[in-house]
């Protein structure tokens, strides 16, 4: 995710209950919200079970205030002995729940969907979990996230932790699944999803059907699911990787110039870091005021007015398109194990963007460098440390996305190099996407990896540049000096 800084922003998830529908005089009793423990989010996820795929289902009727009809399947396995069954879920109505085939008890607490299956699973188990539900694209608050309100339609912004406000899911960045989605719609619009279109039918009732399936798979958060009258534009880039657009009809001329230099920027990206990860890759352009960009897997969502506006430079620009891109490799293929592991996301991404930068546009990154060092302590004093961010503000989720896990985490990437040693570093960023590719992995095994990479302990000097409250010397810049808290704080 790149926060947008052409305008300010604020977001607050406010919790909406679900509304359920529930099975005569079969609910359980005391049904109690779970979760992962999280440092940040400690409800997110749930444990005892490991999901395998998502199918889900999504029918529209051309009306973006009005639900969704929807059906989620599950497929998982037990990795516990199971009573209960615990989904995120907290944005729509749940009509009946099925569990291996049978009909199965449900409630809700908090933003957890408690399913009783009518026989406890046991450790091992298959799992196959059936829930039809409606999904709602109306936010219970005016910053809420999950569903996104296009001019035309629907898109998705799931990240921090909205997947489960438009489906029920295991929504924690842990449990990466398999997905596919099959999506009905009007016939005058367009559906896209992550992954491949296995399928397209037009409908007797003037509408068509579509259904995708990504073939690597995916952490609830970058699910992305576009409606709305767009048209889809094909290519291909390095070594004939499918290229994929979606845009308004009406901006296609005026944004293919724009679309034209993706291809450039991975094979830039290629050379970097390695072979592009995933299936195929496009922009996904909405009209819509978010504030942010998001790098769903395989069609990272844009809003309309970065490309149309011509006040912003084309390096500008670029460095957007390069910042969602990186992230498919750092965020997307290798996923943050907890919400505390964002600083490999954020500032793998915020170091490729200042990096093309540089090297395309002469924007010196040393100078980008001194600036962030500059600020660093104020950062660290208002968001926290990198790889220790303080937690979101109360009701403002995305509030975990602060300077700190941006540039401040570049930052840390900027020592890193200067510290082993600019071949050693290339190295380690080719190991650690490769190593973890279509994984989570987390702090400590990137701390690892670079040990190895370079051939010496590095916990002392990640534990100062990740965890430290003051920004530790530069190595190679002693002269770099951090301002006082209350200056940079301001910034």
């Amino acid at each position: 995710m790149l926060l947008s800084s052409r305008k300010p922003r604020t977001a607050a998830l406010v919790t909406a209950g679900v509304c359920v529908a529930l099975l005569a005089a079969s609910a359980p009793q005391a049904a109690t919200p779970l979760g992962l423990g999280d440092r940040l989010f400690p409800h997110l996820g749930n444990p005892g079970y490991d999901v395998e795929s998502y199918d889900i289902a999504f029918t529209y009727g051309g009306d973006n205030s009005k639900p969704l009809s929807a059906v989620t399947r599950i497929t998982a396995r037990a990795t516990a002995p199971l009573d209960r069954i615990n989904l995120d879920f907290s944005h729509g109505t749940v009509r009946s729940v099925e569990v291996n085939g049978a009909a199965a008890r449900f409630a809700t607490s908090d933003e957890d969907l408690i399913v009783t299956p009518g026989l406890p699973v046991a450790q091992g188990q298959p799992l196959r979990i059936t829930v039809r539900h409606t999904s709602d694209p109306r936010p219970a608050a005016k910053t809420d996230v999950g569903w996104i309100r296009t001019k035309d339609g629907l898109a998705m912004a799931n990240q921090a932790d909205a997947a489960h406000r438009v489906f029920p899911s295991n929504d924690h960045p842990s449990d990466k699944a398999y997905f596919t989605f099959r999506v009905t719609a009007p016939k005058a619009l367009q559906a896209v999803a992550n992954g491949r279109l296995l399928e397209k039918k037009q409908r007797a009732e003037a509408a068509t059907s579509w259904v995708y399936r990504t073939a690597h798979p995916m952490a609830t958060e970058l699910a992305q699911v576009s409606i709305g009258r767009s048209a889809v534009l094909h290519g291909k880039g390095p070594h004939g990787l499918p290229m994929r657009d979606v845009v308004p009809a009406k901006d296609v001329k005026a944004l293919r110039p724009w679309l034209a230099r993706t291809p450039d920027q991975i094979a830039w990206m290629e050379g970097k870091v390695g072979r592009y990860p995933f299936e195929n890759y496009g922009l996904l352009i909405a009209e819509a005021n978010t504030g942010f960009e998001l790098e769903t897997q395989t069609l990272s969502l844009f809003e309309r007015d970065v490309f149309v506006r011509p006040e912003y430079p084309k390096w500008y620009v670029e460095s957007i398109m390069v910042h969602e891109l990186a992230h498919q490799w750092f965020g997307d293929s290798v996923s943050p194990r907890t919400w505390s592991d964002l600083w490999l996301n954020e500032g793998h991404a915020t170091w490729y963007e200042a990096l093309h930068t540089e090297e395309k546009f002469h924007y010196a990154l040393d100078k980008r460098m001194l600036n962030a060092y500059k600020s660093s302590d104020g950062w660290r004093a208002g968001g926290g440390p990198p790889a220790a961010p303080k937690g979101p503000k109360h009701g403002e989720k995305i509030s975990i996305f602060r300077p700190v896990v941006y540039d401040g985490s570049a930052l840390v990437l900027y020592a890193l190099r200067q510290e082993i040693g600019k071949e050693s570093f290339e190295r380690l960023e080719r190991a650690w996407v490769t190593t973890h590719v279509d994984q989570s992995a987390t702090t400590t095994d990137f701390v690892a990896l670079a040990s190895r990479v370079a051939g010496r302990d590095l916990t002392g000097f990640f534990r100062s540049w990740l965890y430290a409250k003051k920004t530790p010397p530069m190595p190679g810049h002693p002269d770099w000096k951090s301002d006082p808290v209350g200056k940079a704080a301001k910034k």
